[in-house]
């Protein structure tokens, strides 16, 4: 789906009191910046915020990080949080996940990947989020226990992604091809009305 792009996105996401401006200051010292020791939780490419909110307002015991590449998207999450109470144990960030080992360093409980680009072409597959390349990255940032939770409606995505969890030493614990969830993201909600399956796996090592 083609990125809409906003006016002034950067300025208005700026403004917003849950943006980390600065994430890679705050590496290894993101339960200071949370001010408490709950676990914390991550979406990598987390969209117009859908998904993180929600899990936001129902967990607050945990902490929640969106990360997000483009700043357009981010509009939509800044709007979103601004309708609904204050939501403490959550920060955005707009950061390529490319370089996520330059801010989190063995402090993230468990990672969600949600309706990520599956980038089909085989010459491309290095960059898709559950490539050996990322996973290798996302090693470090785990505290203890490595857990993945993935959705997509991609089914050959889908397929890579356990294949590529086991290769670098992930386990399988469940495997979903007709997932539902009462966590859903925007994309989620558009491929349930066209009664597409959608896929989900956990992984963890």
């Amino acid at each position: 789906m083609r990125l809409k792009h906003i006016k002034n996105a950067n300025v208005i996401i700026s403004a917003s009191p849950y943006l980390v401006k600065d994430p890679m200051e705050y590496k290894g010292k993101w339960n200071e910046l949370f001010g408490n020791d709950n676990p914390i939780e991550i979406e990598i490419g987390t969209g117009k915020g859908k998904f993180i909110i929600s899990k936001a307002l129902a967990n607050k015991n945990i902490n929640y990080i969106g990360i997000e590449k483009y700043d357009s998207p981010l509009v939509s999450a800044v709007k979103k949080l601004n309708e609904v109470e204050e939501v403490p144990n959550l920060k955005l960030i707009c950061f390529d996940a490319a370089n996520i080992d330059q801010i989190f360093n063995k402090e993230i409980d468990k990672i969600y990947l949600n309706f990520s680009d599956p980038w089909p072409k085989k010459r491309h597959a290095k960059r898709r989020l559950t490539s050996s390349i990322f996973l290798v990255k996302y090693d470090n940032l785990f505290k203890e226990n490595k857990r993945i939770e993935l959705k997509t409606d991609n089914d050959d995505l889908f397929d890579y992604s356990v294949q590529s969890f086991k290769e670098n030493g992930y386990s399988i614990l469940k495997v979903d091809r007709d997932f539902f969830d009462e966590f859903t993201t925007e994309y989620e909600e558009k491929f349930i009305a066209r009664g597409k399956n959608i896929n989900y796996v956990i992984a963890q090592k």
